[in-house]
């Protein structure tokens, strides 16, 4: 099983890569430049590993929530491969890849992502027995309420940190705010989950049928007259 997997919702363009033994990651700032960079990155990557396009298994990709517009490069880039070579996708929801980033034995684990408008998408997750498990649905709310679910002594993480660090240590008892090596999805921790779902037959989908995960839903429609 061959997988090719990016996530394009943060400023950070985080793509890996599996060649059925081994996993090869790359990550880069990439900002405004995601849609000049983008294809530009995958072509060098996959040319260095001596794979084509075609050489995969599966296409997977982070659906957000995220950067609006991040995330529509990055899932129309997963639509146009698979399309092209007719390759199931697997959409992963990023808050997903993020928590995986908590690497403590136990503990309950809130990944915090910078919405905008004094928001953020957030989620709520326990580990425990070396299993993530997802606790709350996903989230757009503001830092106040999110910290009203948050119970005593949680972990979290996000680039959300950056801005509510203070309103987030006042209010929520014992809380622990990991530092900004956690704050970003991983190409491992992305490849990970794409092949457990690769296995489990579970958030297979096509070309046509990706979307992205927007919290924000009337900013996001395109409105006939």
């Amino acid at each position: 099983m061959k997988i090719l997997a990016i996530d394009t919702s943060t400023n950070y363009f985080c793509l890996g890569i599996y060649d059925g033994s081994r996993s090869y990651a790359h990550i880069i700032k990439s900002g405004i430049l995601l849609s000049k960079l983008i294809t530009v990155v995958i072509k060098r990557v996959t040319d260095a590993l001596c794979m084509t396009i075609r050489d995969f298994d599966y296409f997977a990709c982070g659906i957000g929530p995220g950067s609006f517009t991040g995330l529509r490069v990055g899932v129309s880039t997963i639509k146009g491969l698979s399309w092209a070579v007719n390759k199931p996708v697997i959409g992963i929801p990023t808050l997903d890849i993020l928590a995986l980033n908590f690497d403590k034995d136990e503990g309950l684990i809130v990944p915090a992502v910078d919405a905008k408008r004094g928001l953020v998408y957030c989620c709520i997750y326990e580990k425990k027995n070396n299993k993530i498990k997802k606790l709350s649905p996903y989230m757009l709310i503001t830092p106040s309420d999110l910290c009203a679910k948050v119970k005593p002594g949680s972990y979290m993480l996000g680039d959300a940190l950056d801005l509510y660090r203070e309103e987030f240590s006042a209010k929520i008892k014992m809380v622990k705010l990991l530092d900004k090596d956690y704050w970003y999805p991983k190409p491992q921790k992305l490849l990970e989950l794409a092949g457990e779902m690769a296995k489990g037959r579970k958030g297979i989908t096509d070309a046509l049928n990706v979307k992205p995960l927007y919290l924000y839903p009337k900013d996001c429609q395109i409105r006939k007259k």
